[in-house]
Protein backbone atom coordinates (compact mmCIF):
# COMPACT_ATOMS: atom_id res chain seq x y z
CA UNK A 1 0.00 0.00 0.00
CA UNK A 2 1.57 2.99 -0.93
CA UNK A 3 0.55 6.72 0.57
CA UNK A 4 1.06 10.34 -0.60
CA UNK A 5 4.10 12.12 -0.07
CA UNK A 6 2.71 14.62 1.67
CA UNK A 7 2.12 12.73 4.69
CA UNK A 8 5.52 12.91 5.44
CA UNK A 9 6.21 15.94 6.90
CA UNK A 10 3.30 14.92 9.17
CA UNK A 11 4.90 11.92 10.71
CA UNK A 12 6.10 14.18 13.64
CA UNK A 13 3.80 16.13 16.44
CA UNK A 14 4.80 17.84 19.50
CA UNK A 15 1.91 16.99 21.31
CA UNK A 16 1.59 13.23 20.04
CA UNK A 17 5.08 12.88 21.40
CA UNK A 18 4.67 14.39 24.63
CA UNK A 19 1.45 12.07 24.95
CA UNK A 20 3.74 8.61 24.47
CA UNK A 21 5.80 10.01 26.93
CA UNK A 22 3.24 10.58 29.25
CA UNK A 23 1.41 7.24 28.76
CA UNK A 24 5.26 5.53 29.24
CA UNK A 25 5.62 7.77 32.75
CA UNK A 26 2.17 6.57 33.86
CA UNK A 27 3.04 3.01 33.20
CA UNK A 28 5.78 3.47 35.34
CA UNK A 29 3.39 4.66 38.01
CA UNK A 30 4.20 8.45 38.04
CA UNK A 31 1.40 10.74 38.90
CA UNK A 32 1.18 13.26 35.89
CA UNK A 33 0.95 16.80 36.23
CA UNK A 34 0.20 17.78 32.48
CA UNK A 35 1.64 21.25 31.85
CA UNK A 36 2.20 20.29 27.99
CA UNK A 37 -1.26 21.02 26.53
CA UNK A 38 -2.76 24.27 26.14
CA UNK A 39 -6.38 23.43 26.80
CA UNK A 40 -8.09 25.46 29.46
CA UNK A 41 -9.07 23.55 32.69
CA UNK A 42 -11.86 25.79 33.52
CA UNK A 43 -15.58 25.42 33.07
CA UNK A 44 -17.40 27.22 30.27
CA UNK A 45 -20.22 29.79 31.95
CA UNK A 46 -23.47 28.74 32.60
CA UNK A 47 -25.34 30.77 30.27
CA UNK A 48 -23.39 29.16 27.51
CA UNK A 49 -24.48 25.84 28.57
CA UNK A 50 -27.80 26.85 29.09
CA UNK A 51 -28.38 28.41 25.40
CA UNK A 52 -27.21 24.87 24.04
CA UNK A 53 -29.18 22.32 26.53
CA UNK A 54 -31.96 24.80 25.51
CA UNK A 55 -31.80 23.55 21.73
CA UNK A 56 -30.95 20.36 22.42
CA UNK A 57 -35.13 19.22 22.47
CA UNK A 58 -35.91 20.96 19.06
CA UNK A 59 -35.98 18.90 16.38
CA UNK A 60 -35.30 21.62 13.74
CA UNK A 61 -31.38 21.72 15.36
CA UNK A 62 -30.61 17.99 14.77
CA UNK A 63 -30.11 18.19 10.44
CA UNK A 64 -26.99 19.25 8.87
CA UNK A 65 -26.53 23.02 9.29
CA UNK A 66 -25.80 24.57 5.76
CA UNK A 67 -24.19 28.31 5.57
CA UNK A 68 -27.52 30.14 5.36
CA UNK A 69 -28.33 28.15 8.67
CA UNK A 70 -25.50 30.06 10.04
CA UNK A 71 -26.37 33.88 9.78
CA UNK A 72 -27.57 34.57 13.60
CA UNK A 73 -23.89 32.95 14.61
CA UNK A 74 -21.98 35.08 11.55
CA UNK A 75 -24.12 38.49 12.76
CA UNK A 76 -23.37 38.14 16.43
CA UNK A 77 -19.83 37.29 15.54
CA UNK A 78 -19.11 40.87 12.89
CA UNK A 79 -21.11 42.67 16.20
CA UNK A 80 -19.16 41.27 18.60
CA UNK A 81 -16.10 42.31 16.22
CA UNK A 82 -17.10 46.20 15.20
CA UNK A 83 -17.67 46.60 18.96
CA UNK A 84 -14.12 45.42 20.08
CA UNK A 85 -12.25 46.91 16.80
CA UNK A 86 -14.00 49.93 15.43
CA UNK A 87 -14.27 47.89 12.45
CA UNK A 88 -17.82 47.43 10.54
CA UNK A 89 -17.64 43.55 9.29
CA UNK A 90 -20.18 41.93 7.12
CA UNK A 91 -21.64 38.91 8.47
CA UNK A 92 -22.83 37.74 4.78
CA UNK A 93 -19.58 37.96 2.80
CA UNK A 94 -16.91 38.53 5.67
CA UNK A 95 -17.69 35.98 7.90
CA UNK A 96 -17.23 32.41 7.74
CA UNK A 97 -17.88 29.76 10.93
CA UNK A 98 -15.30 27.36 11.27
CA UNK A 99 -14.86 24.17 13.49
CA UNK A 100 -12.44 25.46 15.23
CA UNK A 101 -10.18 28.19 14.34
CA UNK A 102 -7.26 25.34 13.46
CA UNK A 103 -9.90 24.27 10.59
CA UNK A 104 -9.75 27.20 9.23
CA UNK A 105 -6.14 27.81 9.15
CA UNK A 106 -5.26 24.33 8.02
CA UNK A 107 -7.39 24.48 5.46
CA UNK A 108 -6.66 28.16 4.14
CA UNK A 109 -3.76 26.94 2.19
CA UNK A 110 -5.67 24.69 -0.08
CA UNK A 111 -7.24 27.63 -1.19
CA UNK A 112 -4.27 29.73 -1.81
CA UNK A 113 -0.67 27.69 -2.55
CA UNK A 114 0.13 25.66 -5.88
CA UNK A 115 2.26 23.01 -5.27
CA UNK A 116 5.96 24.17 -4.65
CA UNK A 117 4.55 27.91 -3.91
CA UNK A 118 6.13 29.14 -0.35
CA UNK A 119 4.84 30.02 2.97
CA UNK A 120 6.18 32.38 5.49
CA UNK A 121 5.58 30.90 8.74
CA UNK A 122 6.93 31.90 12.39
CA UNK A 123 9.14 29.85 13.96
CA UNK A 124 9.07 28.59 16.29
CA UNK A 125 5.22 28.54 15.86
CA UNK A 126 1.83 26.31 15.96
CA UNK A 127 2.50 23.40 14.23
CA UNK A 128 -0.94 23.32 12.63
CA UNK A 129 0.05 26.65 10.71
CA UNK A 130 2.65 24.06 9.03
CA UNK A 131 0.73 20.97 8.54
CA UNK A 132 -2.02 22.42 6.39
CA UNK A 133 1.04 24.31 4.10
CA UNK A 134 2.22 20.70 4.02
CA UNK A 135 -1.10 18.71 3.17
CA UNK A 136 -1.55 21.72 0.50
CA UNK A 137 2.06 21.01 -1.23
CA UNK A 138 3.50 23.87 -0.31
CA UNK A 139 7.25 24.84 0.70
CA UNK A 140 7.55 26.50 4.41
CA UNK A 141 10.18 29.68 4.58
CA UNK A 142 10.82 29.30 8.37
CA UNK A 143 10.78 33.26 9.99
CA UNK A 144 13.38 32.95 12.58
CA UNK A 145 11.73 34.61 16.07
CA UNK A 146 14.30 35.54 18.87
CA UNK A 147 14.12 37.44 22.09
CA UNK A 148 16.62 40.30 20.66
CA UNK A 149 13.96 40.86 18.13
CA UNK A 150 10.83 40.65 21.27
CA UNK A 151 10.14 37.25 19.20
CA UNK A 152 9.29 39.28 15.94
CA UNK A 153 10.22 38.20 12.54
CA UNK A 154 12.23 40.49 10.92
CA UNK A 155 11.29 40.97 7.18
CA UNK A 156 14.19 42.04 5.54
CA UNK A 157 15.80 38.96 5.80
CA UNK A 158 13.42 36.71 3.93
CA UNK A 159 15.19 36.34 0.46
CA UNK A 160 14.06 37.59 -2.93
CA UNK A 161 14.12 34.49 -4.17
CA UNK A 162 11.46 32.95 -1.54
CA UNK A 163 9.46 36.11 -1.77
CA UNK A 164 9.31 35.74 -5.47
CA UNK A 165 7.80 32.34 -5.00
CA UNK A 166 5.71 33.21 -1.98
CA UNK A 167 1.48 33.39 -1.73
CA UNK A 168 1.00 33.90 1.88
CA UNK A 169 2.27 34.91 5.70
CA UNK A 170 1.15 33.87 8.82
CA UNK A 171 1.37 35.81 12.04
CA UNK A 172 -0.17 35.02 15.03
CA UNK A 173 -0.27 37.04 18.21
CA UNK A 174 -0.07 36.96 21.40
CA UNK A 175 2.03 34.06 20.42
CA UNK A 176 2.46 30.37 20.95
CA UNK A 177 4.77 29.24 22.18
CA UNK A 178 6.71 32.59 22.95
CA UNK A 179 3.56 34.55 24.85
CA UNK A 180 5.00 37.74 22.51
CA UNK A 181 2.79 40.71 21.50
CA UNK A 182 2.92 42.44 18.49
CA UNK A 183 2.22 46.14 18.49
CA UNK A 184 -0.33 47.78 16.04
CA UNK A 185 3.24 49.58 14.31
CA UNK A 186 4.31 46.00 13.35
CA UNK A 187 1.18 44.96 11.72
CA UNK A 188 1.00 48.14 9.56
CA UNK A 189 4.62 47.11 8.44
CA UNK A 190 3.32 43.03 7.93
CA UNK A 191 0.54 44.99 5.87
CA UNK A 192 2.66 46.73 3.62
CA UNK A 193 5.42 44.09 3.03
CA UNK A 194 2.64 41.77 1.99
CA UNK A 195 0.98 44.06 0.03
CA UNK A 196 4.39 45.29 -1.87
CA UNK A 197 4.85 41.22 -2.39
CA UNK A 198 1.48 40.39 -3.35
CA UNK A 199 0.88 37.86 -0.32
CA UNK A 200 -2.14 36.93 1.86
CA UNK A 201 -1.42 37.69 5.11
CA UNK A 202 -3.21 34.79 7.59
CA UNK A 203 -3.21 36.48 11.64
CA UNK A 204 -4.44 33.63 13.89
CA UNK A 205 -6.28 35.51 16.74
CA UNK A 206 -6.75 32.77 19.26
CA UNK A 207 -5.83 35.03 22.78
CA UNK A 208 -7.52 38.06 21.54
CA UNK A 209 -8.56 38.53 25.11
CA UNK A 210 -5.83 36.93 26.97
CA UNK A 211 -3.49 39.67 27.73
CA UNK A 212 -2.62 41.19 31.11
CA UNK A 213 -1.75 44.71 30.59
CA UNK A 214 -4.11 47.87 29.95
CA UNK A 215 -3.57 47.98 26.70
CA UNK A 216 -5.58 45.73 24.47
CA UNK A 217 -3.54 43.38 21.88
CA UNK A 218 -4.45 44.96 17.74
CA UNK A 219 -6.52 43.18 15.43
CA UNK A 220 -4.99 43.15 12.35
CA UNK A 221 -7.41 44.57 10.46
CA UNK A 222 -6.58 47.64 12.55
CA UNK A 223 -3.47 47.26 10.55
CA UNK A 224 -5.66 46.92 7.06
CA UNK A 225 -9.11 48.34 7.60
CA UNK A 226 -9.92 47.74 3.67
CA UNK A 227 -9.51 44.34 4.31
CA UNK A 228 -7.59 44.35 0.94
CA UNK A 229 -4.92 41.26 1.87
CA UNK A 230 -6.04 39.68 5.38
CA UNK A 231 -8.09 37.27 6.70
CA UNK A 232 -8.02 36.58 10.52
CA UNK A 233 -9.31 33.24 12.87
CA UNK A 234 -10.98 33.24 16.27
CA UNK A 235 -11.83 30.57 18.32
CA UNK A 236 -13.93 30.50 21.47
CA UNK A 237 -11.67 27.75 22.88
CA UNK A 238 -9.34 30.13 25.01
CA UNK A 239 -11.74 33.40 26.44
CA UNK A 240 -15.19 30.85 26.90
CA UNK A 241 -13.18 27.24 27.77
CA UNK A 242 -15.08 26.07 24.86
CA UNK A 243 -12.14 23.86 23.55
CA UNK A 244 -14.39 20.89 23.38
CA UNK A 245 -17.19 22.21 21.43
CA UNK A 246 -15.00 23.45 18.08
CA UNK A 247 -16.37 26.80 17.51
CA UNK A 248 -14.32 29.38 15.49
CA UNK A 249 -14.53 31.72 13.11
CA UNK A 250 -12.76 33.74 10.17
CA UNK A 251 -13.33 37.44 9.62
CA UNK A 252 -11.55 39.61 6.58
CA UNK A 253 -11.51 39.44 2.59
CA UNK A 254 -14.30 38.34 1.40
CA UNK A 255 -12.49 36.89 -1.83
CA UNK A 256 -10.38 35.15 1.30
CA UNK A 257 -13.36 34.30 3.16
CA UNK A 258 -15.65 32.56 -0.10
CA UNK A 259 -12.17 30.67 -1.37
CA UNK A 260 -12.07 29.15 2.02
CA UNK A 261 -15.96 28.23 1.93
CA UNK A 262 -15.31 26.68 -1.13
CA UNK A 263 -12.73 24.64 0.39
CA UNK A 264 -14.98 23.73 3.84
CA UNK A 265 -18.30 23.00 1.36
CA UNK A 266 -15.88 19.78 0.10
CA UNK A 267 -15.32 18.92 3.43
CA UNK A 268 -17.51 19.25 6.14
CA UNK A 269 -20.70 20.94 6.87
CA UNK A 270 -20.90 23.07 10.11
CA UNK A 271 -21.52 22.40 14.05
CA UNK A 272 -24.22 21.46 15.73
CA UNK A 273 -26.87 23.88 15.51
CA UNK A 274 -27.23 24.05 19.39
CA UNK A 275 -23.68 24.92 19.51
CA UNK A 276 -23.52 27.45 17.71
CA UNK A 277 -26.86 29.14 19.94
CA UNK A 278 -24.02 28.55 22.49
CA UNK A 279 -21.65 30.59 20.78
CA UNK A 280 -24.11 33.30 20.32
CA UNK A 281 -24.67 32.90 24.03
CA UNK A 282 -21.07 33.50 24.68
CA UNK A 283 -20.08 36.40 22.58
CA UNK A 284 -23.21 38.38 23.21
CA UNK A 285 -24.13 37.66 26.62
CA UNK A 286 -22.07 38.88 29.70
CA UNK A 287 -18.37 39.37 29.18
CA UNK A 288 -17.62 38.94 33.32
CA UNK A 289 -16.64 35.26 32.81
CA UNK A 290 -13.89 36.39 30.40
CA UNK A 291 -12.23 38.91 32.85
CA UNK A 292 -12.59 35.82 35.50
CA UNK A 293 -10.42 33.71 32.91
CA UNK A 294 -8.18 36.40 32.46
CA UNK A 295 -7.82 37.45 35.95
CA UNK A 296 -6.96 33.38 36.50
CA UNK A 297 -4.04 32.82 34.27
CA UNK A 298 -2.79 35.94 35.29
CA UNK A 299 -2.87 35.06 39.04
CA UNK A 300 -1.57 31.84 37.88
CA UNK A 301 1.24 33.14 36.08
CA UNK A 302 2.41 35.14 38.87
CA UNK A 303 2.37 32.10 41.04
CA UNK A 304 4.68 30.18 38.77
CA UNK A 305 6.88 32.68 37.93
CA UNK A 306 7.59 33.15 41.33
CA UNK A 307 8.22 29.32 42.11
CA UNK A 308 10.41 29.49 39.14
CA UNK A 309 12.42 32.54 40.52
CA UNK A 310 12.68 30.74 43.89
CA UNK A 311 14.57 27.21 42.18
CA UNK A 312 16.47 29.94 40.45
CA UNK A 313 15.53 29.64 36.94
CA UNK A 314 15.10 33.21 35.81
CA UNK A 315 11.68 33.39 32.89
CA UNK A 316 10.56 36.77 31.68
CA UNK A 317 6.96 37.36 32.97
CA UNK A 318 4.40 36.70 30.03
CA UNK A 319 2.19 39.29 28.67
CA UNK A 320 -0.75 37.45 26.77
CA UNK A 321 -1.36 33.90 26.61
CA UNK A 322 -1.63 30.96 29.14
CA UNK A 323 1.73 29.89 28.63
CA UNK A 324 5.71 30.18 30.15
CA UNK A 325 8.25 30.21 27.46
CA UNK A 326 11.22 29.37 29.48
CA UNK A 327 14.79 29.31 27.96
CA UNK A 328 16.36 25.82 29.01
CA UNK A 329 19.50 25.47 31.73
CA UNK A 330 22.50 25.38 29.71
CA UNK A 331 23.25 20.81 29.80
CA UNK A 332 20.06 20.79 27.79
CA UNK A 333 20.18 23.91 25.39
CA UNK A 334 20.87 21.54 22.51
CA UNK A 335 18.03 19.10 23.20
CA UNK A 336 14.52 20.16 24.30
CA UNK A 337 12.89 17.30 23.48
CA UNK A 338 15.46 15.24 25.71
CA UNK A 339 14.90 17.36 28.67
CA UNK A 340 10.77 17.01 28.34
CA UNK A 341 11.50 12.98 28.04
CA UNK A 342 13.70 13.06 31.20
CA UNK A 343 11.46 15.22 33.49
CA UNK A 344 8.11 13.17 32.73
CA UNK A 345 10.10 10.22 33.08
CA UNK A 346 11.64 11.24 36.43
CA UNK A 347 8.97 13.27 37.89
CA UNK A 348 5.68 13.07 35.74
CA UNK A 349 5.69 16.79 35.17
CA UNK A 350 4.90 17.10 31.54
CA UNK A 351 5.50 19.68 29.28
CA UNK A 352 6.07 20.80 25.74
CA UNK A 353 9.77 21.01 24.20
CA UNK A 354 10.61 24.18 21.97
CA UNK A 355 12.00 22.17 19.05
CA UNK A 356 8.38 21.02 18.56
CA UNK A 357 7.67 24.23 17.72
CA UNK A 358 10.23 24.61 15.16
CA UNK A 359 13.79 24.82 14.83
CA UNK A 360 14.29 28.30 16.81
CA UNK A 361 12.50 26.47 19.46
CA UNK A 362 15.15 24.75 20.75
CA UNK A 363 16.82 25.54 23.72
CA UNK A 364 13.32 26.30 24.91
CA UNK A 365 10.37 24.57 26.54
CA UNK A 366 6.88 25.36 26.81
CA UNK A 367 4.60 25.98 30.48
CA UNK A 368 0.59 26.01 30.00
CA UNK A 369 -1.21 27.02 33.03
CA UNK A 370 -4.00 24.86 33.21
CA UNK A 371 -3.81 23.95 36.51
CA UNK A 372 -4.20 25.86 39.99
CA UNK A 373 -1.68 27.53 41.73
CA UNK A 374 -1.19 24.64 44.18
CA UNK A 375 -0.96 22.03 41.37
CA UNK A 376 1.93 25.10 39.60
CA UNK A 377 3.71 24.95 42.74
CA UNK A 378 4.20 21.64 42.78
CA UNK A 379 4.86 21.20 39.66
CA UNK A 380 7.89 23.39 40.14
CA UNK A 381 8.89 21.30 43.48
CA UNK A 382 9.06 18.51 41.35
CA UNK A 383 11.10 20.00 38.77
CA UNK A 384 13.61 21.58 41.60
CA UNK A 385 14.12 18.15 42.89
CA UNK A 386 15.18 16.68 39.18
CA UNK A 387 17.37 19.51 38.34
CA UNK A 388 19.25 18.99 41.69
CA UNK A 389 19.76 15.41 41.52
CA UNK A 390 21.51 16.28 38.42
CA UNK A 391 23.82 18.36 39.74
CA UNK A 392 24.83 15.62 42.12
Amino acid sequence: MQFATRLAPLQANVFADMDRAKAKARTAGREIIDLSLGSSDLPTQPHILAAIAQALPDPSTHGYLLFHGTQAFRQAAATWYTQKFGISIDPETEVLPLIGSQEGTAHLPLAILNPGDFALLLDPGYPSHAGGVHLASGQIYPMPLRAENGFLPVFAEIPSSVLAQSRMMVLSYPHNPTTAIAPLAFFREAIAFCQKYNLVLVHDFPYVDLYFGDTPVPSILQADPEKSISIEFFTLSKSYNMGGFRVGYAIGNRDLIRALRQVKAAVDFNQYQGILQGAIAALTGPQSGVTAVVETFKRRRDVFVAALDRIGWQVPTPQAAMYVWAKLPDAWASDSIQFCTDLVSATGVAVSPGAGFGKFGQGYVRFALVHDPDVLEAAVDRIAKFLSLLKV
